[in-house]
């Protein structure tokens, strides 16, 4: 792994900086004024941060952290929009996000920890299986027009 990669969670005043990426995550379906609506929400309730991997000052990869407490699982972290550009694809990024993360979620004081993945995601579905996670049950959602 180059030795310029770096890891860390970015600053809450600096989060619009991963919308470019998610507008790549989501091949461009969601406008950006929707997604800086939403992630104004999300950062005023509270409990999700975002890990940023940087190539030098290039941010090259998010994963997004829920922290959340459920009865079934008790303290865990929930990795979400997980993505690396496609430029830094096959070079070890996923798996430095996942170290990091796995570490940082024991230090907080997690049991465990969870994710979705699309179902039609089958190398997302291989990556998250070699890291561990095993599937459990269905992720439904039902959307209100």
């Amino acid at each position: 792994m180059e030795s310029n990669f770096r890891v860390e969670l970015i600053p809450h005043n600096q989060m619009e900086s991963i919308l470019p990426l998610v507008v790549l995550l989501n091949g461009g379906k969601i406008p950006m004024n929707v997604l800086t609506e939403r992630l104004k929400n999300i950062l005023a309730m509270e409990g999700y941060e975002c890990i940023g991997v940087y190539d030098k000052d290039k941010l090259i990869g998010i994963c997004g952290i829920w922290v959340l407490n459920k009865l079934y699982a008790g303290k865990h972290v929930e990795p979400d929009n997980v993505f690396v550009m496609p430029e830094y694809r096959s070079k070890g990024i996923g798996q430095l996000m996942m170290d990091w993360l796995f570490k940082y979620a024991k230090e907080i004081g997690c049991d465990a920890t969870e994710v979705n993945c699309y179902v039609k995601n089958e190398k997302g579905k291989r990556f998250w299986e070699r890291q561990g996670y095993e599937p459990v049950g269905y992720h439904l959602i039902k959307k209100f027009e």
